[in-house]
């Protein structure tokens, strides 16, 4: 009878992803996609492969196989964008990327007929767009998240625009990665196969490093220079996009256009953002009264509708308008200012500074810490027993209220955490 309690491949794997500080919540929906994006057989070996980098010598003894064809099967997966394969000195190592943005965007960023993209993009759009569970899960649980915003560093006042730190701004991402690569939107790709997409750019999205390197390698993006990838910003900030990326300070892996109308972020950002699903920038707009008649453009371009249109009450033009910010949810983009014709708005310093994790290693581990999964990371080989009641017994010890507020507390998480990685071995 052990065969039947036995679980799926796939079951596994969605215990695998749920190990990981971004989970996939289970819903038929996402057993379908993977069905779609793994066979049974891949979904099992994935599921039992290390949360950290791994090498093809530790799958093949994960998976108890010879190494060429622990190699065979890696090069197939990341060949079809499932992993991600990382180059360093001679040296091949891999990682499962989470579902986003990792594995989902990817099955969408270029036009493929291996799989079945509409009905995928149907599915994605069920398991996203309508059931929430997963976008709440990824963009409203804990203070850390995966993204965060870059300011508009033209829209930038001369005074504050010289203070700027290099990892605020895109255009120092584009400059300084080993990599650029340019993809299909999988957000607009995903929108135009359900018939709701709009009509920003969709060749536009952009990876960097080790992201970049691997997707072009396999045909999911093309390489492109710097010029090229500045031209692009340049034209997706004219379309009024919002660039989101990834909340590191260094080795930014990518950074999206987003539109508020097709992009899970600023959906996310609208629908919660009293619960900041997106980092913002370090910037708010400030609203110039005297100079600003109310038109509403930049409260029609706001992509989560931090800008709203009020009475100016002015009691010799009871009918003038003015434009008004809710820092709350404001993601000090810069859209807005840039939409002004009466530049009547400029960007200011927000009062608080944010905290932005040094790198994907300290990000991982703030997100694990603040989501209750710090152990998975700690005890990462599932094979060994005594990994999974040593993982089991941390998760334990971890809820605990004092040691829980104690790793939750801003000091561990970022000053503390920052130095860990710092001093890590390359």
């Amino acid at each position: 009878m052990s065969h039947i309690a036995q679980k799926s491949g796939y079951a596994e794997l969605v215990d695998r992803l749920n190990r990981f500080p971004q989970g996939a919540p289970p819903s038929d929906s996402l057993y379908k996609i993977l069905k779609i994006l793994f066979s049974e057989r891949e979904a099992g070996l994935i599921a039992l492969l290390p949360i950290r980098p791994f090498s093809v010598e530790k799958a093949a003894e994960v998976w108890k196989m010879d190494r060429a064809q622990a190699r065979n099967i890696l090069e197939d997966l990341a060949g079809r964008a499932m992993l991600v394969d990382i180059e360093c000195d001679g040296k091949t190592t891999y990682v499962l990327p989470p579902p986003m943005a990792g594995f989902f965007e990817f099955s969408m960023m270029r036009t493929r007929g291996d799989i079945d993209q509409h009905v995928l993009a149907e599915l994605f759009y069920q398991y996203l767009n309508v059931e929430e569970e997963f976008i709440l899960n990824l963009f409203a649980h804990g203070e850390t998240q995966l993204g965060r915003v870059f300011v508009q560093e033209a829209m930038l006042p001369g005074a504050i625009g010289v203070h700027v730190l290099d990892y605020e701004r895109a255009s120092e991402v584009i400059r300084t990665a080993s990599h650029r690569a340019i993809s299909i939107c999988y957000c607009r790709h995903k929108m135009q196969h359900m018939g709701r997409h709009c009509d920003a750019p969709q060749d536009i999205c952009m990876t960097f490093n080790t992201s970049a390197r691997s997707l072009s390698k396999h045909g999911h993006a093309r390489l492109v220079d710097v010029p090229e990838c500045m031209d692009l910003l340049d034209q997706a900030q004219g379309h009024g996009l919002v660039q989101f990326g990834e909340n590191v300070r260094e080795g930014v892996n990518f950074i999206c256009n987003c539109c508020g109308c097709c992009c899970e972020a600023m959906i996310a950002a609208r629908k919660f953002g009293m619960l900041h699903p997106v980092h913002t920038s370090n910037y708010l707009p400030a609203v110039d009264e005297s100079a600003c008649n109310g038109c509403g453009k930049c409260a029609a371009a706001c992509p989560v509708e931090a800008m709203g249109i009020v009475s100016a009450n002015d009691p010799h033009q009871p009918k003038r308008k003015k434009a008004r910010v809710n820092e709350e949810i404001c993601l000090g983009c810069g859209v807005c200012v840039r939409a002004c014709p009466e530049k009547s708005l400029t960007l200011r310093a927000r009062k608080k500074r944010v905290i932005t994790p040094l790198n994907s290693v300290h990000r991982t581990v703030v997100m694990a810490i603040e989501r209750g999964t710090f152990q998975h990371m700690l005890f990462d080989n599932r094979v060994l027993w005594n990994h999974r009641a040593l993982a089991a017994v941390l998760g334990v010890v971890l809820k605990l209220p004092a040691i829980k507020q104690i790793m939750a507390s801003t000091q561990v998480k970022s000053r503390y955490l920052e130095y860990l990685v710092r001093k890590m071995p390359v």
